[in-house]
């Protein structure tokens, strides 16, 4: 055998060998690889099988937790309106027992009304039949022992202190008369405290210059306050003023006799003046520069309609210490004032913080602008009859913290000057706009988030409507607000009535005259607002007791010119409201005598009283006036027909102020001399002997003027 057959045997003996062994593993590993592809498919089914499980768990699960959720909330609904029909059940229990409760109020109210009335009716029988008998021997007897009687409360036993506060109510007229009535009563009228502050005003064109000097003379120690407004004085008893070093208040406003002289010995004698009001007298430059120099501590100054100085004038109050501690300043109709004028009173009065210009049809922004460019701590501005000044000047003040702003009768104001003003000027409390007719809904809703505003006084705006008083209330301002004027709005509607009762918990008063759109219904939601004092109502469609009964500490009424209202009003207001003080039916010819009569019989508190136009009305309510309303201070009883002159004359000396005519009333009352209503109002002619106008003057007290 040859080697080349040895390498071939043993090739091909290999080759064969391998080919087996391959073979072999190949059929090895292809069955070992179906095992384990088995085994995956295996574990692909096991694991299908649990997704699947799993999905159909899940949708069981979601579908029970919705079963549960719908379930928990149908119990849920189920308590609720288990739990709404026990409160309900409370509710009506608790509304019958409310209405038992004020039905059994008002019964005893009625009851108890009707018993003072009748015990009104016997009291007055009871005056007449000793007016009858008072010609009687009897008559001396009671004199005496109403003189005992009076002699055993002498005010002269009580108090110094007491005197002084019984003394301080009166005026300087009064007083004087107390001082004649005897010796004790002219002791308590010489107190020094009493006559710290004099008010000659009052006794103007009455008593005689002599008397004023010698008041002077006797008491300048003692004086503190001199008010001289509208005396028509002598130059020398204005000179006497100076000998009262301890003066701080002076105001000789309306005297024409006052002169740059009269104020020369004043500011040479009395350099601790605080408060000076120059109003409307003749003084010029000599005085203005009179008044930095002495009145160093002047706080108060009142230049109104004094068109005798000029911005020269102003200039001066620079001079020496200057007027630097000036707070309070009034140019109302000091037209002569430049823009000039009041950069001088900018660089001189940087401490301005009320500042009042009305009737000055001559300022201008640039004034306004020359103005706060120093004075920029002015809280409080007042511009009125000022029909130039425009949005510009909002902008100039926007460095100013204002607190109270008045515009009036303005038509260049408009929405723009409202748009930031909560950032401008967040402290607002007080705001006037009246008769501003720039001024829509945009701008009410701008003053929304005012949180400080309590007055808000949008008289005549007659673009106001109730989309914008509701965006307004919607804002913290309305929670606040105390005083609100919505006259003349007559774009106003019953809806806003209702958001009022909803959101001005502290509303004490509204007027809401001549809203002609509001409706008995819209006026009935004021009963929700248990806070009023004060409401005018006139002009409106206004029922019978539409809110007395729950309006029990009203003191202001004014339903003048509802013509449809009629006694039950008066007989509401007797039981309900029995502090009232100021009422007004002026234009109602429904009223007669017996609702007067209720009304005398409870209403005590009475001050002012409009009956102007109750054409039924008699010489019988004047008695019951008389008798009843002991306080009544101002009556108005214009075109009563049926009341007569000589009742009207006796009824004079028992107010302070009355005005009375017999005359028809005019043909836009709407209704003839007998109440009935106007169908042709050509074919009415004016009575034939009207009886001419009656008025009683006297000086008003605060009170008067606030109502």
């Amino acid at each position: 055998m040859t080697p080349e057959l040895m390498i071939k045997a043993c090739s091909f003996y290999t080759g064969h060998l391998v080919k087996t062994h391959f073979c072999t593993w190949r059929d090895i590993a292809r069955t070992n690889e179906n095992v384990a592809l088995a085994e995956k498919m295996n574990r692909a089914v096991t694991c299908y099988n649990f997704r699947l499980q799993k999905s159909v768990f899940h949708h069981w699960r979601s579908y029970m937790e919705d079963q549960k959720e719908k379930l928990k909330n149908t119990l849920l609904r189920i308590q609720q309106i288990i739990y709404c029909h026990k409160l309900s059940i409370i509710l009506t229990k608790w509304r019958n027992r409310a209405r038992l409760k004020s039905k059994k109020k008002e019964d005893e109210l009625i009851l108890k009304h009707e018993l003072q009335l009748k015990k009104w009716k016997n009291r007055l029988i009871l005056k007449r039949a000793t007016a009858e008998e008072s010609n009687f021997p009897e008559q001396s007897s009671s004199e005496g022992s109403l003189v005992d009687e009076t002699l055993k409360c002498d005010i002269s036993l009580l108090p110094e202190r007491a005197i002084l506060q019984i003394f301080f109510y009166l005026s300087l007229k009064d007083v004087i008369i107390c001082g004649q009535v005897n010796h004790a009563w002219m002791l308590m009228t010489q107190l020094n405290s009493l006559w710290n502050a004099i008010d000659f005003s009052t006794v103007k064109n009455v008593i005689p210059d002599k008397y004023i000097l010698s008041t002077l003379q006797r008491w300048r120690l003692n004086v503190l306050r001199l008010n001289f407004h509208g005396c028509l004085l002598r130059p020398k008893t204005f000179r006497s003023v100076s000998h009262c070093r301890n003066l701080q208040e002076l105001n000789v406003s309306d005297c024409p006799t006052f002169t740059d002289e009269s104020m020369r010995h004043i500011s040479e004698g009395c350099p601790g003046v605080l408060y000076l009001n120059l109003s409307n007298t003749t003084i010029t430059n000599r005085t203005m520069r009179l008044l930095p120099r002495h009145f160093h501590n002047l706080q108060n100054l009142s230049l109104a309609y004094c068109r005798g100085f000029t911005d020269k004038g102003l200039q001066y109050l620079n001079l020496g210490n200057g007027c630097h501690k000036l707070i309070y300043l009034d140019l109302s109709g000091c037209t002569q004032i430049s823009v000039q004028g009041f950069r001088y009173i900018a660089n001189s009065c940087t401490g301005i913080t009320h500042l009042t210009i009305n009737d000055m049809p001559t300022l201008t922004d640039n004034c306004v602008k020359a103005l706060v460019e120093k004075c920029s701590r002015i809280t409080s501005l007042v511009f009125t009859g000022a029909p130039h000044i425009s949005d510009r000047t909002f902008k100039a003040l926007s460095t100013c913290k204002l607190r109270k702003i008045r515009f009036e009768g303005n038509k260049r104001v408009t929405d723009a000057s409202f748009k930031y003003i909560d950032k401008n000027y967040p402290n607002l409390s007080h705001i006037y706009m009246a008769d501003c007719k720039g001024i829509t809904d945009s701008s009410l809703r701008s003053l929304s988030p005012l949180r400080q505003l309590t007055v808000l006084n949008l008289a005549n705006c007659v673009r106001i409507g109730d989309m914008g008083l509701r965006q307004f209330l919607d804002g913290p301002a309305s929670i606040r607000i105390r005083e609100l004027n919505l006259s003349n709005c007559v774009r106003l509607s019953d809806v806003s009535v209702m958001k009022l009762s909803e959101r001005c918990p502290n509303l004490n008063y509204l007027s809401l005259r001549n809203c002609d759109h509001l409706t008995a219904q819209g006026i009935g939601y004021i009963v929700n607002i248990f806070s009023l004092v004060s409401i005018d109502l006139s002009g409106t469609d206004i029922s019978n007791e539409a809110f007395c009964k729950s309006s029990l500490i009203l003191e202001h009424l004014d339903v003048s010119y509802c013509s449809q209202l009629s006694d039950m009003i008066i007989k509401a207001l007797a039981i309900y409201c029995i502090n009232l003080t100021s009422l007004s039916v002026a234009g109602c010819p429904k009223i007669t005598d017996s609702a007067m009569e209720m009304l005398s019989a409870k209403c005590h508190y009475l001050h002012i009283l409009d009956i102007s136009g109750c054409v039924l009305l008699t010489d019988q309510i004047l008695e019951d006036l008389q008798i009843g309303c002991k306080q009544l201070r101002i009556l108005k009883m214009q075109y009563c027909t049926n009341i007569s002159k000589k009742a009207a004359q006796r009824m004079s000396s028992k107010v302070q102020q009355q005005e009375y005519n017999s005359n028809d009333p005019p043909r836009w009352f709407g209704y003839d001399r007998e109440g009935d209503p106007l169908t042709e109002l050509d074919n009415v002619t004016p009575s034939k002997g009207a009886s001419e106008l009656t008025v009683e003057k006297s000086t008003y007290s605060s009170e008067e003027q606030a109502a």
